[in-house]
């Protein structure tokens, strides 16, 4: 079963006008779908659930409760409000892990998305992009595909030890092994960027069930060709995924922003905090 939405939002005193499309299905193989997504301006993400139907399913929708919880939608939030839905949803997905004869099952969930963000004086309104596994984030520019997030997986930490290639990542035997995720342990380290605002942005944000069946030139080529898709561009990359095996649940939400200006006023956030060293970028500001 597909899920679809569609939306345009703008938010107030022109600091974006934001369209998004959001697409989930269960694929080809699967017989749940453990994906979950969050596409309300001004935050978008995917969670890609895991630990056996249930716990991967309940996994991926804490995260999108304890976000909700937290943001006030249609509203720009600060870098701390992000880091501490991350640092709750956590908690929360580790409250449904619990013991059996069989010893703990254990749930858990990857977690990728983008926010746009009140900076502080300094920086402004920003895109906040964060990422705990191997769910992605891409930004399109409309003519190169580049991957901002970087995947908390076994065969990455192959291809950044030089030990593999990239190409050869994908055929890899421990290709689904990822070494971070939420509810894997009592604390969670996101990683996160701090990214420009610059006239129109797009972003893609999906889990691994794109990735698996398409590759980056693919998903450009969607992206650069679009044709008109009932669902937008999402529905179209999911399509896509489905038509090439579909061995996994695929989720994609794509981001499409035009930024009026680089300032955020007093009344278009609660909160001007300046944002915390943890918000930097971990492999320098993209």
């Amino acid at each position: 079963m597909a899920i679809d939405d569609e939306g345009r939002t703008a938010l107030p005193h022109g600091g974006a006008v934001i369209a998004h499309s959001a697409s989930s299905d269960v694929g080809r193989v699967r017989q749940v779908n453990e994906d979950s997504y969050l596409a309300e301006a001004p935050v978008y993400l995917v969670a890609d659930g895991m630990g056996g139907h249930a716990k991967g399913d309940a996994a991926s929708r804490a995260v999108l409760e304890t976000f909700r919880r937290h943001l006030e939608f249609g509203r720009v939030s600060t870098p701390e409000q992000i880091l501490d839905a991350i640092h709750s949803s956590n908690e929360a997905v580790r409250a449904l892990s619990d013991d059996g004869e069989l010893g703990t099952a254990v749930a858990g969930t990857t977690l990728a998305g983008v926010a746009l963000v009140d900076a502080g004086a300094d920086d402004g309104l920003r895109w906040m992009a964060f990422n705990v596994g191997d769910s992605r984030v891409y930004a399109w520019d409309g003519r190169r595909l580049r991957q901002v997030s970087v995947d908390h997986s076994a065969v990455q930490e192959l291809v950044d030890a030089g030990v593999i290639r990239q190409s050869e990542a994908e055929r890899h035997p421990e290709r689904n092994v990822i070494t971070r995720a939420l509810g894997a342990e009592e604390s969670v380290e996101p990683d996160v960027w701090l990214l420009p605002t610059e006239g129109r942005q797009v972003f893609l944000i999906c889990s691994d069930g794109l990735t698996k069946e398409l590759d980056d030139h693919a998903i450009a080529e969607v992206l650069a060709t679009g044709r008109g898709h009932a669902h937008g561009l999402a529905g179209e990359l999911v399509d896509q995924a489905l038509a090439r095996g579909g061995r996994d649940n695929v989720t994609v939400v794509v981001v499409e922003a035009e930024s009026g200006h680089h300032g955020v006023d007093e009344e278009t956030t609660r909160d001007r905090a300046p944002a915390p060293e943890d918000t930097l970028p971990r492999r320098g500001e993209a």
